[in-house]
């Protein structure tokens, strides 16, 4: 298991480590800032580099069996480091931020849209959200609007800790009916966007709505009597 660096920092860019395992699902760390894929955020990518000067190309990050077991995924061809070995970790910045930002804009989505989220996705140039409403009920410039008020009034995103008795006397906290809530250490992250939106999340965020930037909203579409989808990008 490893050390979680980005769920109290998502800002961490690099740091330092010890490899614990290597096997088929790739490099086991003691500590990291690459966070795996989950909750529709996809896996960091990045490099680890070795005391003799060489590089590994991480591709990916996957999570393992365990809430605290990160694989970090080489790629092919790489000569792989030895358990004890001493890593200095580089995260791919400008594609975690972007992640971060879109990540953050979901929530916003989720304040802006009453209904209960079916299912979401981040990836690197849009991010969608699907709710079980009716079409009638999407308005979609209203709806950017709405998104970019929040965005320009700068409001904090900080993150903090219940325990999962807390999170089970108020299940109106879950509005992802398609993702649990990370649990399994016997406490649950909440997201909270100041005077916005509060619920369990695992990803990454940014600490200001406004640095996520103006928001479109360049579809939506019907995938099924009642599951609706918004997709969502950067405005150019």
């Amino acid at each position: 298991m490893s050390e979680l660096l980005f769920r109290q920092d998502a800002y961490l860019q690099h740091c330092s480590a010890v490899v614990t395992q290597v096997a088929e699902q790739g490099i086991q760390l003691d500590r990291t800032i690459f966070y795996p894929n989950g909750g529709g955020q996809p896996g960091d990518s990045g490099l680890l580099r070795l005391a003799d000067g060489r590089e590994i190309a991480i591709v990916n990050s996957v999570k393992g069996g365990a809430a605290d077991e990160v694989w970090h995924v080489p790629a092919e061809g790489s000569i792989l480091p030895a358990v004890g070995e001493a890593v200095q970790l580089e995260l791919d910045w400008a594609r975690r931020y972007t992640h971060m930002r879109y990540h953050t804009a979901l929530h916003l989505l989720c304040a802006v849209v009453d209904a209960p989220v079916t299912g979401g996705q981040v990836a690197h140039d849009k991010a969608r959200l699907d709710f079980g409403v009716e079409m009638a009920a999407l308005d979609k410039d209203a709806i950017e609007a709405q998104l970019n008020a929040l965005v320009d009034a700068a409001q904090p995103v900080t993150a903090r800790w219940i325990s999962d008795a807390e999170l089970d006397a108020q299940p109106e906290l879950v509005k992802t009916m398609s993702v649990s809530p990370p649990r399994g250490a016997g406490e649950v992250r909440l997201i909270e966007v100041a005077g916005t939106d509060l619920q369990p999340c695992g990803g990454t965020h940014v600490r200001n709505t406004v640095e996520i930037g103006r928001l479109v909203v360049q579809k939506i579409k019907s995938e099924g009597k009642q599951n609706k989808r918004i997709i969502i990008a950067f405005a150019a």
